[in-house]
């Protein structure tokens, strides 16, 4: 199977969610996948198996009337490109043309000043709409624009009949081409102002990468772009910097603000060979650090990337929206035409009457709002979710949120602490302090919250260092080593004992050559909100299991103290994923894991939760990473997944009334084609408004 490569590009001319659609339809027709597109920011990215091709299909977008550059830099948009201009520019003519109606100036009746007034109007609508209906017509995806233009176009070239002929004022109706495409216009530039404002979470992410790096070289400090800098180069930061990139703190101590990644409000201490990830703040202190990544592989650049593609990803609600759209278009310009028969022949209305109530069916027709109904929804709750430090991988995901049945966790570094103590040690055949230091040398190699902790307390004992030229890890089981001497170790748990070699209340064992020198008794403090937690799910109606590897006595007595009726203990891996399957049978099923040893059982789930310190292991196994390593932000979670959907279903219900209401009123003349535009420019804003309540809704 080919590799897929993910193509990035800069498409300006897109304003509205109508061209966004336009351009995502092609991408789909041409069997391209994880089509991101947001007309608010002109970017569009896709993967393709053929990269060779994307000569092919810039030139297809660019078929559809948009500039496309493969840089990274965005478009820059000239004056009369600019969707704000445009409109300004049609409202000039439009006001005079349309007060006519109300003013008692004579001269603004005369047709030929009425025409004269409409059409730098109505060619800006050719140029604006009559070019995109004309392309998506072409290339077999008929979008809203079609309908636009059809209407205004109806009621000009009308118009213009009337006022060659001479037939009267009964026959003009150039205020109501005119009204029509200001006024969608209008819906074009509150829309793009409005989706910019869902789309804020990822931006502001953004800005926390524009920062000056102080780069120190050869004893002197230069600064430059941040862009500059490369893995190696050694950066002084300062009290009130920003830190450009990420990096190992090589000199001093700092207290260093990270809420823009966790949410987390108060600072946290960092000293010598602590990491420190780029974009966040030094509010006191200053450091030297060594730069480890740069660019796109840095963990901001990952989050903002995830978040981007989180957005492209449909949550199956969407679905009913998108079928209805895609024959939106053909659906409405046949009403239109029988709206027109019936009136002028079954119900003996005039022409012109008959005419205007068809021209207020297609422009008072929105699909737009069903588009718009689910992306922004989708955007603003993964950005809510993101400033409150959890980072969801797609719309998909908070749609699986919502309707979760189980939450199943596991025990090591998510309902405890993780930070493990020696409780006691039972040194079989060697002495306890050759204990102390194998066991601190093998564990050295792991990652593992029982390895940390064990290392960081055994380190303040000046270990003597133990050198191993070969060491593995086996999930589920411990360490492998291989000393110098030959000799060979393993340290995990009863998984490595044979049948005759006694437990007891231990849970960790050493070995050499597959003699047993040791066994090591830990203990561990559950986390404070773990209670709390699991008394939260009980009440929303989510079933709380218990899976771990750890001793059936250890767990049992921790899901005893947490209220969890359900527990699976001494399990491996493997095992595991088969429990998951079994228990995602029952219903939607999360799982909360470190994102190390639980990145199968991770996968495997409906909704995979790591709770992380952003490690790359754990971004790439779960749906959800918790970015501060907090239980109490699965409530959150749950909460803003549990909203996020009703704001959908609300945005499509809202869609799906607007229209089936608005069409038959307009049909039956009930509706002026002006109010009809207005009518629909403004159905478009309820919508995103709706979505943007999301921001600051009380949860």
């Amino acid at each position: 199977m080919e590799k897929e490569e993910l193509i990035e590009l800069q498409v300006s001319g897109m304003h509205c969610n109508n061209c966004a659609l336009s351009v995502h339809k092609l991408l789909e027709k041409k069997g391209l996948q994880d089509i991101y597109v947001d007309f608010a920011n002109d970017e569009v990215k896709f993967k393709t198996s053929k990269p060779s091709e994307t000569p092919l299909i810039i030139k297809d977008i660019e078929g559809l009337g948009y500039k496309v550059s493969e840089e990274s830099i965005p478009i820059q948009e000239k004056f009369f490109e600019k969707v704000e201009n445009k409109f300004y520019f049609s409202l000039i003519f439009t006001i005079p043309l349309f007060s006519h109606m109300f003013l008692p100036f004579h001269w603004l009746h005369n047709p030929l000043v009425q025409l004269g007034l409409c059409i730098p109007v109505y060619i800006l609508g050719c140029i604006h709409f009559g070019k995109s209906a004309f392309n998506s017509l072409k290339n077999g995806i008929p979008n809203m624009d079609v309908l636009i233009f059809i209407g205004s176009s109806a009621a000009f070239i009308y118009s213009l009949y009337g006022t060659i002929q001479n037939l009267g004022p009964d026959f003009l109706f150039y205020e109501t081409a005119a009204t029509i495409i200001t006024l969608v216009l209008l819906g074009n530039v509150l829309e793009k102002r409005s989706v910019t404002q869902t789309t804020s979470a990822v931006r502001d992410l953004m800005k926390f990468q524009e920062a000056k790096a102080n780069k120190l070289l050869n004893g002197e400090i230069l600064i430059v772009n941040s862009q500059e800098v490369v893995p190696g180069d050694t950066l002084v930061i300062n009290s009130g910097d920003k830190i450009p990139v990420d990096g190992e703190i090589i000199w001093g101590e700092a207290s260093v603000n990270e809420s823009m990644l966790t949410g987390e409000s108060l600072p946290v201490e960092k000293s010598k060979y602590d990491q420190v990830i780029g974009g966040t703040l030094i509010e006191k202190g200053s450091i030297h650090i060594l730069v480890t990544k740069t660019g796109k592989h840095t963990i901001l650049s990952q989050i903002i990337d995830l978040m981007k593609k989180a957005q492209s990803a449909k949550p199956p609600i969407q679905k009913l929206g998108d079928q209805v759209a895609a024959i939106f278009v053909p659906v409405v310009v046949g009403i239109a035409v029988l709206t027109f028969v019936l009136a002028y022949y079954s119900f003996d209305l005039s022409f012109q009457k008959s005419m205007l109530n068809a021209i207020a069916v297609l422009v008072i027709s929105c699909p737009c709002a069903m588009g718009l109904a689910t992306p922004t929804a989708v955007m603003v709750g993964l950005g809510r979710a993101a400033k409150n430090g959890i980072l969801i991988k797609g719309g998909n995901t908070l749609e699986e949120i919502a309707k979760l049945k189980y939450m199943v966790f596991d025990k090591t570094g998510t309902l405890t602490t993780g930070k493990f103590k020696i409780k006691k040690i039972d040194s079989i055949s060697i002495s306890q302090k050759k204990a102390e230091s194998i066991i601190y040398g093998i564990e050295a190699y792991s990652n593992h919250p029982i390895a940390r902790s064990l290392v960081s307390e055994l380190s303040a004992g000046n270990p003597e260092k133990i050198i191993f030229t070969k060491v593995s890890e086996e999930k589920g089981l411990g360490m492998n080593g291989t000393d110098s001497e030959g000799n060979t170790y393993q340290f995990g748990s009863k998984q490595i004992l044979d049948q005759d070699e006694e437990q007891g209340d231990f849970s960790l064992f050493l070995k050499m050559n597959g003699t047993l020198l040791a066994r090591i008794e830990i203990e561990d403090e559950i986390k404070a909100d773990a209670s709390r937690l699991i008394t939260t799910l009980k009440n929303m109606g989510i079933k709380p299991v218990l899976l771990s590897g750890d001793l059936k006595k250890k767990c049992e007595d921790l899901a005893a103290i947490l209220g969890i009726e359900e527990v699976y203990a001494e399990t491996q891996p493997h095992q595991k994923l088969e429990i998951i399957e079994s228990i995602k049978k029952r219903g939607k099923t999360a799982m909360v894991g470190d994102g190390i040893n639980d990145a199968p059982a991770l996968t495997t789930s409906d909704v995979g939760i790591s709770m992380s310190d952003s490690s790359q292991i754990a971004i790439q196994s779960a749906e959800v990473v918790l970015l501060k390593n907090e239980l109490g932000v699965i409530d959150q979670m749950l909460r803003i997944g549990k909203h996020t959907l009703l704001t959908i279903k609300q945005n499509l219900f809202w869609a799906f009334f607007y229209n089936v209401v608005a069409i038959p009123v307009a049909a039956f003349g009930f509706l002026n084609p002006m109010v009809g535009a207005l009518t629909m420019a403004f159905s478009d804003v309820i919508v995103i408004g709706n979505s943007i309540r999301l921001k600051t809704k009380s949860l």
